[in-house]
């Protein structure tokens, strides 16, 4: 546990880039990592399977080389998202490509499972599991995870109803382990609200969809740059989960953001093609009004920076 510890300190600004279905590259992970951020990727996103081999490769040979030439300023660890719900086909096939190359750190998503954590743990690596409740942390942790994301109300994507403070006051009251933060986090001062709440870390994920690394089109980065928490819509309609959604997609597609049916979690399906709800219907949280422009992973990780350090020598001052 000190060990994963001490690698969230050691990151230039506490952030982890989550990962963003259909949207995350290695370019962008990549680039995440050199600008002192955790960065992350889906394994899905590899399509077609063979492909996270090729991807894996290029990142760690990448980030090797970056290493190589900036050793007073190393990369941070990525981490590979898995999706460890039952519709998930390709789960154990994505596992030993990544305990092949070494992965250091694991997100996962959409149920907890021993099998899983003992593998990344046989290769060295550590798991963060995605939880929406207090019940589901400890679950999580009696099944061998060694960090939380608590992904409280306003996350993009799949998300929770909790407020971050209910949510995160509960979990610490036993777990005193790495705990990340995730629910409308876009600015610096954000960042350092979450670890004045108890957090390790803030988990980033919509800014990084208005970026010029991300796989997304630039309609969708448009929106996320012009949209606000009006926007947003939280629905389970789409995957059988429920998440928020960009209310314009939903219109583009079809919709009515205001009437949506209700699904249920059958309806999940993480293989083959890409879902419609990523393809057609974008995720997002509700902090975007805080996303002005459109801009690289670099400027903007620079700029959640200088955000955090003005937040932090302002909470400072108000405390002498």
């Amino acid at each position: 546990m000190s060990a994963i510890r001490e690698t969230l300190k050691s990151l230039r600004l506490p952030v982890i880039a989550s990962p963003l279905f259909t949207i995350s590259n290695p370019k962008l992970l990549i680039e995440q990592c050199k600008a002192g951020i955790v960065g992350s990727m889906p394994a899905l996103n590899a399509r077609p399977a063979s492909q996270l081999s090729d991807w894996l490769a290029e990142i760690t040979e990448t980030l090797a080389a970056h290493n190589a030439a900036h050793p007073d300023e190393p990369a941070a660890p990525f981490a590979i998202n898995q999706i460890v719900h039952k519709s998930n086909d390709r789960l154990m096939l994505d596992m030993e490509v990544c305990v092949k190359f070494k992965v250091p750190l694991y997100i996962t998503s959409l149920g907890a499972r021993q099998e899983i954590n003992d593998m990344a743990h046989a290769s060295g690596a550590h798991v963060f599991h995605d939880i929406i409740s207090n019940p589901f942390a400890r679950k999580a942790i009696e099944k061998g995870a060694d960090g939380l994301i608590a992904v409280a109300a306003g996350a993009g994507g799949h998300a929770g109803t909790k407020s971050p403070f209910a949510l995160v006051q509960e979990i610490r009251e036993w777990f005193d382990g790495p705990l990340i933060l995730s629910g409308s986090i876009a600015t610096g001062r954000a960042i350092l609200a979450a670890q004045v709440m108890g957090a390790d870390c803030a988990y980033v994920g919509s800014a990084f969809i208005a970026t010029h690394e991300a796989r997304a089109e630039d309609a969708y980065k448009q929106a996320i740059v012009q949209g606000t928490s009006d926007d947003v819509v939280y629905s389970n309609f789409f995957t059988g989960v429920h998440g928020n959604y960009l209310a314009p997609s939903i219109r583009k597609a079809g919709y009515d953001p205001d009437h949506l049916p209700v699904s249920d979690a059958s309806a999940m399906n993480f293989s083959g093609d890409m879902p419609k709800a990523w393809k057609d219907i974008w995720g997002s949280g509700q902090g975007i009004a805080a996303i002005k422009s459109i801009q690289s992973t670099a400027q903007l990780v620079a700029q959640l920076q200088r955000e955090y350090d003005s937040a932090r020598a302002q909470y400072l001052l108000r405390l002498q």
